[in-house]
Parts: structure tokens; sequence; C-alpha cells
């Protein structure tokens, strides 16, 4: 457990700060323009000089911050009393987020700003956390607390838009989920850690951004909101399968001190106790291939054995071999290759996963739901290693289980008494032999959503291509059949499932 102390956060120092950077135009979007994309896409990766030399020996309120805040070095006393007029060092060393040596301040902690997209439009947020391995010239402590990275900005993307009235984000870190599960909503929100350094900056975070209605409570997984239900639950939970040995940091921001991929089997056991009826959560986690079993077939086992019934929608996003799965958490730790202890912390993970004969580990999106009644209907478990944008996600996701839903109580002949349309993102693409006036392959490509390609006969993708809201699916089925001279009962049986597929994927909605 931490036993650095961040200080508790004053509301008045900040308001003050948020001024501050509020007038100074202290956006992701404004600094991504300062020093341009490579720049910003380079400090990612952990290289501020590009960024360093764009600034050059700029002086201005955007250049102090971005340097101090965001890369992580001191800056002039007097620079960053005249960025931060309202707030000044004083307010900074108060809240625990620098502190002065001599004439300069040298930061303790980073705020880097961040941009959200959804439907609603574009939000600002400032988050705080620990200064990275960049700022620090190593690696990390292990109670360092995370800031904002690709992994929780997905998770904030494939959070669904639909009402929630209570929210629990467990495992909330620097409490960046549970600042996107108040977008748009009147909610309360529940956030846990472990860290108590972790909830001070969520609560930090929640002042910074004038968020009202989150609840910070110290904890393991479900431990803290024992006996209460939630409209949704989020959670980028610490993961990281992580070798049970002395030699091993154990990071609070990605170990929970499970063996193995135990922690998202705990998860899957627990969430329904907290789910109300209907209630949906979402995580990210890892999972192992080992014993002759998938990692997707191990992650449905643990749903089928939850003592609470629940809907499942499992996607594997990327599998790693043990070997690159080790060096990527050793490099994350701020040990990078050629730097004394690389080799041995990479050996103490395949020396654990050779013990345990995992042959792979898949990492992925969990989205379970609490059946308002009955036994599940959803249970879906699949692999789409393809590249996506996340944003936008979490309202396909949204689209799709309403889909699910209503095709649930629609049968066959519901189904075609329905009109539908095609998603305005998907296009479709035929490929021919030289010569050929009859193509080999159709595919139907979705631009947006999880940006799937579906190959598809050619009936279904003439049925998809008069679904323009005009006439039902039972009349364009018996108009192919008539055009193909085909028996219309037979293809109206090969198409139906075919039609309930894409429609719970994207490609078409009910008109």
């Amino acid at each position: 457990m931490s036993t650095r102390v961040l200080p508790e956060p004053d509301p008045a120092r900040c308001r003050d700060l948020a001024d501050d950077l509020r007038a100074a135009g202290f956006t992701a979007s404004v600094l991504r323009s300062a020093w341009g994309p490579l720049a910003d896409d380079a400090i990612v990766r952990g290289l501020p000089s590009p960024a360093l030399r764009a600034l050059g020996q700029r002086r201005d309120a955007l250049a102090v911050l971005g340097r101090l805040l965001v890369l992580g070095m001191p800056q002039p006393a007097a620079d960053v009393m005249a960025a931060l007029p309202r707030c000044g060092a004083d307010g900074l060393v108060a809240l625990g987020l620098a502190r002065v040596a001599g004439d300069e301040v040298v930061p303790e902690a980073l705020v880097r700003p961040q941009e959200l997209e959804d439907a609603a439009g574009t939000v600002h947020w400032w988050v705080a956390s620990d200064l990275d391995e960049t700022a620090l010239g190593g690696p990390l402590p292990e109670d360092h607390v995370l800031g904002v990275g690709g992994a929780s900005l997905t998770l904030a993307a494939l959070q669904l838009p639909t009402p929630a009235r209570r929210v629990l984000d467990v495992g909330t870190g620097c409490g960046i989920q549970a600042l996107r599960a108040l977008r748009g909503r009147r909610a309360q929100v529940v956030a846990t850690d472990v860290s108590q350094r972790a909830l001070a900056f969520t609560r930090l975070n929640a002042l910074l951004n004038g968020a009202d209605g989150i609840e910070t409570r110290l904890g393991s997984l479900f431990e803290p909101a024992a006996g209460e239900r939630f409209d949704r639950v989020v959670s980028n939970p610490p993961f990281v399968i992580t070798p049970r040995s002395g030699g091993v940091p154990e990071y609070e921001y990605r170990d929970a001190g499970f063996a193995g991929d135990d922690l998202v089997a705990a998860f899957i056991a627990g969430v329904g106790d907290v789910l109300e009826p209907g209630g949906v959560a979402q995580l990210l986690g890892n999972w192992e291939t080992h014993g002759g079993r998938t990692g997707l077939d191990r992650v449905q086992e643990w749903v089928e054995r939850s003592p609470v019934p629940l809907d499942a929608w499992v996607i594997e996003r990327e599998a790693l071999d043990p070997i690159a799965y080790a060096e990527l958490w050793v490099r994350d730790g701020g040990t990078a290759p050629g730097r004394e202890g690389y080799a041995a912390l990479v050996d103490e993970w395949l020396d654990d996963f050779a013990e345990r004969g995992v042959a792979e580990i898949g990492f992925g999106y969990v989205l379970l739901r609490r059946p308002l009644a009955g036994a599940p209907t959803l249970a879906r478990y699949e692999r789409l290693p393809q590249a996506v944008d996340p944003s936008g996600l979490g309202a396909h996701l949204a689209q799709a289980l309403a889909a699910h839903d209503r095709l649930e109580l629609t049968d066959d002949g519901g189904l075609e008494a329905s009109t539908l349309v095609v998603s305005p993102d998907v296009t479709e693409a035929r490929h021919l032999r030289p010569g050929d006036d009859d193509p080999t392959v159709i595919e139907l490509r979705q631009g947006g959503a999880l940006a799937r390609v579906r190959s598809v006969d050619p009936a279904l993708a003439a049925l998809v291509g008069a679904c323009d809201g005009e006439l039902t699916v039972g009349a364009l089925v018996a108009a192919i059949a008539e055009l193909m001279e085909v028996d219309a009962a037979t293809l109206r049986a090969d198409l139906l499932p075919g039609v309930r597929e894409l429609l719970f994927t994207g490609f078409l909605r009910f008109a």
C-alpha cells in the first residue's frame, strides 16, 4: 500500500487552478497545435525532446504549463507565477502537485489535458496523476497512480451512453472512468480503489473538472459496495498478469495480487451481486490460453459459473505470446531493454508462464448484463483483431444490445414484416476474376462501429442493397427468390439468420 500522502484537495485552490488552465488555453488540441502531432505522439512513447524543440524559448503560459505539467520538467518560479496568477506556486504545493526548490517550481505530479468525443460533442478534462517514467528518469514506484492511457481512453469510449442512475467504478485510479460515467447524466458514482493515493487523485480531478456526484471508497473489488446495487459497473482493473515472485515489482495500478488471470475471473464471479436487474458491467481484461482451452473458452466458463446468470458479450482484441507480453509490461514499469534488470524481469514472467503452461495471453473487452428476468439470452465470444476507432463504440454497443433485445421478441414472421435500412457507414466490395461477370466474393464493410468485414452470398447482398425502409423483409425475399428462380421458403430459411446477425452487428437497422 502507498505510504506517499497526497493532500486532501482544497476546492477553492482547485477552482483557481482550473481558471488559470482555462485562461491559458491548456487543452489537448491547443497543445497539439503548439508542438505538432508528431511531438504529441512522441510524448506517449516517452520522448519529450520533439515537443521541447517545438516550444523553443517560449515563456508564455501555455509553453510553461506544457513543460511543467505535461512533460514534468522544473520551471522558473517567476514563469509559473505568471502562468498561474490565481493558483500560483503555493497553490500547486498545497495540492501536492509541485514543490518549490530555490527559484524553480519542481513538479510532483502531472496534470494533462484530455479530450473525449462522443455523441454529445467534445469534452475537455484536466487529469492529475503521478509523474511518469520519463519525468522520473527511471522505474516507477510501486504506488504509482497512472494517468490516462490508451486502455483507459478505450474503456471511456466503450461506456454505454444509455441512462444510469448509480454507477460503480471499480479500481478508479486517477478517476477517468468516474468522470466519463457522469458525462451527460445526473448520476451518483461510487469510485473504489485499494490505493488511498489513487482515491485522493480522483477527488482532486473531480474538483478540478467541476464534477459533482463522485464518492470515493477504499477497498478491493466489490467489498466497498457490498449489499448495494448499481445500474452500471465500469472497471479498468489491475488485470496485468504478474509473477508472484519477490523480484517483480507489484505496481498497484496494474497488479491486484492475484495469480494469473484470477482477477478477471473474480470480477465476473462477483459482479452479478452488485448489478440491478438490467444493469450492465463493462471492463477490460486479460485471459490466458492453457490446458487445451483458449482464453475465450475460459472466460465463457467463468460467465457460466457465475452465481447470478449473466448475458455476455466478450471481444478479444489482441493476443500476445508470453515473450511479447513479458516485454510489454517490463517496459511499462520503466525498465527499458538494455537497462540493468530487464532480462531478469522478462525471465520471471517466462518462468511463471512456463510453469502454468500458458501459450498465449488475450486482451479485450467484456460486457456483462444481469437479465431483467429469466435466463440469459446473449452469449457471444469473438475475436476481432482488426484496427478499430474507439470513438463512438459505446453508442454502437448500446444499439447492438437494443437490436438483440428486439430480435429476441421478434419471431421470423415479425422479422419478415419489418422494414430495414442499411447503416450509413456500410459499403460493399465485390471481387471478380479478370473477365468474369459474376463476383467470386462479396463483402460488406463497416466504416465505423467495430469495423467488421462480412462475406455474403449474392442473395443476402441483394437483400441488403434493397433495404431502404420501403419494402418489408418478406417482400424483398419473395422478389429475390423470383429473380433468382429459387424456392422462396428455402431462401427465407437461408436469409433470415443472416439478417438477424447483420442487425445485431450494425450493418442493418430497423427502419
